[in-house]
């Protein structure tokens, strides 16, 4: 058996004891390497969720601001014209008297890309048509560029 001596601690250790008191360089490099390894095949799918998830948040902000309009028109007996907006839905416009709102106890919230909904009425698909343009901010698209709208939800 040789005996190695440690300074710090004033004792001598085994040369097996000194083995099992770290990890070597090597059992580092596996260990990075099987993380990296996993990192590689998880992360692909995880960002592709990332974009399935933004079209069916802003899927449900939309059915969420349609809602709104439904009650803005029960009050008002019709929708908001373009002009006015989805603003309305929170500030009292001054020629509507039966306006009973806010209705909406937050902001109006920008799609998940960070752009405000487009708002149109009367619209080319119903009363109003109420869209976010996707990821690319342009009309049509596949995937996470996909228009999401309140007549045809997700395309």
């Amino acid at each position: 058996m040789k005996l190695i001596f440690n300074p710090e601690g004033a004792k001598f250790l085994t040369k097996r004891k000194r083995r099992e008191a770290g990890f070597t360089l090597i059992e580092l490099m596996i260990v990075l390497f099987i993380l990296g390894l996993l990192a590689a095949l998880v992360a692909p799918r995880l960002i592709g969720q990332v974009g399935k998830a933004k079209q069916k948040s802003a899927l449900a902000q939309i059915h969420l601001l349609a809602t709104t309009l439904d009650l803005f028109y029960l009050d008002v007996g019709r929708y908001p014209t373009t002009e006015e907006g989805l603003k309305v839905l929170r500030h009292k416009p001054d020629n509507v008297p039966s306006w009973s709102g806010p209705y909406l106890d937050k902001t109006i919230p920008n799609d998940p890309w960070g752009r405000p909904y487009t708002y149109k009425s009367p619209g080319e698909h119903g009363p109003y048509d109420l869209s976010s343009l996707g990821a690319d901010g342009a009309l049509g698209g596949d995937g996470e560029n996909q228009d999401v709208n309140n007549w045809q939800g997700a395309q």
